[in-house]
């Protein structure tokens, strides 16, 4: 099998586990068409580009998105800070893209919780092991077509880079967020 991961940063362990099943490959661009057609399976993970409906449409499978939100919340970019702010469920989920932001069809979520401990870039780094645990629990029932896919139910919330604050202290307490 071919793997693309589509990710502003190389995530080496899901590489090394990809690679134990196929070949994959990296990147952080915006991917062509005539790239998209020679992978398997396309991973988003964190990518910051819209996917054209013309590579969703010409896929071989579905796209799979690892998102560190509970959907339908928090859809969009920075989720973990969003979840904080506005009071609104924690967790992960995997999905398909469709041609909305993070609103495609739910794969398996999982609910977080965080102690008053917990600073912003502890929950970040919380919620990431927890979206990656998560996709290698379930990846052969993913690729296998043994999970049904389930429509998101609600309106939720979705928030965009341009809307979060400039300034952010990431070591900050998310009680006092």
């Amino acid at each position: 099998m071919n793997f693309l991961i589509l990710s502003e940063e190389k995530h080496i362990k899901i590489m090394s586990f990809l690679s134990l099943r196929g070949s994959v490959d990296w990147t952080n661009e915006s991917i062509s068409l005539k790239q998209s057609i020679n992978y398997d399976w396309i991973i988003s993970y964190g990518y910051r580009h819209i996917i054209h409906k013309s590579i969703i449409d010409a896929s071989k499978n579905k796209i799979i998105n690892l998102h560190i939100s509970y959907l339908p919340y928090n859809r969009g970019a920075h989720p973990n800070y969003w979840s904080f702010k506005d009071k609104t469920p924690k967790g992960v989920t995997i999905h398909f893209i469709d041609y909305g932001i993070d609103d495609g069809p739910i794969l398996i979520q999982k609910k977080c919780h965080f102690t008053k401990l917990d600073t912003l870039k502890t929950s970040y780094i919380k919620l990431k092991n927890e979206i990656e645990e998560l996709f290698y629990d379930n990846f052969d029932k993913i690729i296998e077509n043994k999970i049904i896919a389930k429509p998101q139910i609600g309106k939720g919330t979705i928030n965009f880079k341009k809307n979060l604050p400039k300034q952010i202290n990431w070591n900050i307490n998310v009680n006092d967020i």
